[in-house]
């Protein structure tokens, strides 16, 4: 066993019964257009998407249906996918054609790829319950710092808006204080026939959404 594979077990903290499976998860089609990770990228792909839904069920068993998917498609995006290759330092592991290895742009893309193609490896190698258990390890952060519910808020009052007066919410800046390293924002929103309400947070964007979720809960929406 190569040094190189027995650190990234390490890592991801999975021990292959079959090695091969691991190396074809981190072949990229420009290094073997045959024998690549595409398929098992495929496969990891469903099984993240089956193991992310159950554990948001189990998580919010009151939650509405929307706002779950909405968590959903936040944990399985190539974004996420993207912090927790890096974080794993995948891109080290990879084989990589000539064609490849010098092009930041499809970087990322490739590393999301591997990060996914692992997932279905282990789930070949180990079944559910280990993909399982790797796949809830390096997502657990992401799916407790889950701040869905406050970017809901500003959509759900914008489509309220919209339906009952066929007007967007007006957000008005209102001002911004604290030092330059901290800075707290305070943003005013309206919408017909309501009050105005002041929202803060720490950049105006979030100013917003505490604004949205306050004037939903006064309008009882």
């Amino acid at each position: 066993m190569s040094k190189s594979i027995k650190e990234l077990e390490g890592s991801i903290k999975y021990s292959f019964k079959n090695k091969d499976l691991l190396h074809k998860a981190l072949t990229h089609k420009s290094f073997d257009s045959d024998n690549n990770n595409e398929k098992l990228e495929f496969l990891g792909d469903r099984v993240l998407g089956l193991v992310i839904s159950k554990k948001l069920l189990e998580k919010y068993p009151n939650e509405k249906e929307g706002i779950i998917d909405k968590k959903f498609a936040n944990l399985v995006n190539k974004k996420t996918c993207i912090k927790i290759a890096r974080k794993l330092n995948l891109k080290k592991y990879l084989y990589l054609g000539t064609s490849q290895k010098n092009i930041v742009r499809s970087a990322d893309k490739i590393v999301s790829d591997s990060l996914e193609a692992i997932v279905g490896a282990i789930y070949l190698d180990g079944g559910i319950k280990s993909s399982e258990k790797f796949i809830l390890n390096l997502w657990e952060s992401f799916i407790v710092n889950s701040v869905i519910t406050l970017i809901d808020s500003k959509t759900k009052l914008q489509e309220y808006s919209l339906k009952r007066f066929k007007k967007l919410p007006k957000y008005t800046f209102f001002k911004k204080t604290g030092p330059q390293h901290k800075p707290k924002f305070k943003t005013e929103v309206e919408i017909p026939e309501s009050k105005k309400i002041i929202g803060e947070g720490a950049s105006k964007k979030k100013a917003q959404q505490n604004a949205a979720e306050k004037l939903i809960k006064l309008l009882n929406i």
